[in-house]
Formats: C-alpha cells, structure tokens, sequence
C-alpha cells in the first residue's frame, strides 16, 4: 500500500517513514499544505497520515479537498498535536477515519492503520480466509494448511491489494499505482504486472486452484470472494 506522510516535523515525517517502510509501505512526503495539495490530485494514496498544523494552511482544508474529489477512498489518520475534542469531533465528522494525537507509538499507528484496513474493507480479523489459503495482512504472510508459501514482497501486495478490493475489477493501473508507487515514473508499455500475476498463480496453485484470480481482458484483475 502507498501512503502520503503530510507533516511539517522532518524527523517525525523520517520516523514514520522508515517505520512503515520496513513494513513494506510505499511512501511519499509532504512538509508543506501546496506540495500535499498536487500530490494528492496527481496520485491515489491508500493512507494519508494528516498533520494539522502545516506551515502555510490547516490540514482541516486538505481534508475537505481530499472528500470533494471523486472516486477517492484513501484512508485519512489526523495526526497532530492539537488534543482538544472539539478538532478530533471536527476531523472525524469531515471525513477523518481516525485520529490519534501527538506524541504517539508508532506501533498504535501501525495498529490503528490496521485496523481501518478492516473497517473499510468489511474483514473482522486480520487473517483473511482466500479460498484454501490464509492471507495475514499484519504479518504479511500467505499460508497454506499452516504453511508459509514464500512469495516476494510484490507478489504478496498484489494479492493483498485485489483481496481487499474482492469482488472488484483492478485496473493495471491502479495495481501499478498503489504496490509500485508513482505510475508516471513506470512505462504503462510494460508488461511486468502480469509477470508478476503469473509468477504469483504458479506458486499459489503448487498447493491448490486459483480460478478465483481472474483476468479480465483488457483491463486488469478481479478476485472474488
């Protein structure tokens, strides 16, 4: 999953950046409210981590243009320092699905990102049952019976990303775009993505079928549950 860190504290913004890399996040930067603005209308993001206090405008008015645009469904946690009720009631009721105010654990963050994961993709727990396999979102696993299936870490978030949109058609571009991160940066030409759907089915269905992943012709994938 790709995520936008807007916040204006450098070494807050590493903190969290080096934290939710090594869990295998893709992320982006935003010090100031104009570059998180063009980022945000260039780019899908499956989590925003959202400051307040920004140097030149209100995280408040990001938030409001994040919930105006169309076909949007990143994942918004208010992140700051303000702890008054009245700014926690105002960002959930303007469309925040959390908030969790400064100083904070970084692994209540992780946590709590979790948990809007399952809220918003209507999972209970965070080992989802796929067919005869098991996909663990907090452990970043996919077993079989109990066993590990060691996948690479690219073909784990795509079968991560099309289980958490079940029953949806993925675009290749939306695939790109949020489990490599920046789409203009890759050549749309490219054939890589279905590389990596083949190599994934060839090592899923060593243990069982794997009709359920479908391609759709001349638009992406779909797995459906």
């Amino acid at each position: 999953m790709n995520v936008l860190i807007v916040e204006d504290e450098k070494s807050l913004a590493l903190e969290i950046n080096d934290f939710l890399g090594k869990e295998g996040y893709i992320i982006e930067h935003a010090r100031k409210k104009a570059s998180a603005e063009e980022k945000i209308l260039i780019n899908n993001y499956d989590f925003i981590l959202l400051d307040l206090g920004l140097p030149d405008g209100d995280g408040f008015e990001l938030l409001k243009l994040i919930k105006g645009l169309k076909n949007r469904e990143d994942a918004i946690i208010i992140l700051t320092a303000r702890s008054e009720v009245d700014d926690r009631i105002k960002g959930l009721e303007e469309g925040a699905d959390d908030y969790l105010p400064k100083p904070f654990s970084l692994n209540e963050l992780l946590a709590r990102m979790h948990a809007v994961t399952r809220r918003k993709h209507k999972f209970e727990r965070n080992d989802i049952k796929v067919y005869d396999f098991v996909l663990d979102i907090q452990n970043r696993a996919v077993s079989f019976n109990g066993e590990r299936i060691h996948l690479t870490k690219k073909e784990y978030e795509i079968l991560n990303y099309l289980v958490l949109n079940k029953n949806r058609v993925v675009s290749r571009t939306s695939l790109t775009e949020h489990v490599w991160g920046d789409i203009l940066e890759i050549n749309s030409d490219s054939n890589f993505v279905d590389v990596h759907v083949k190599n994934l089915r060839k090592k899923l269905s060593m243990y069982a079928k794997t009709d359920w992943l479908e391609t759709v012709r001349s638009v992406g994938y779909r797995i459906t549950l």
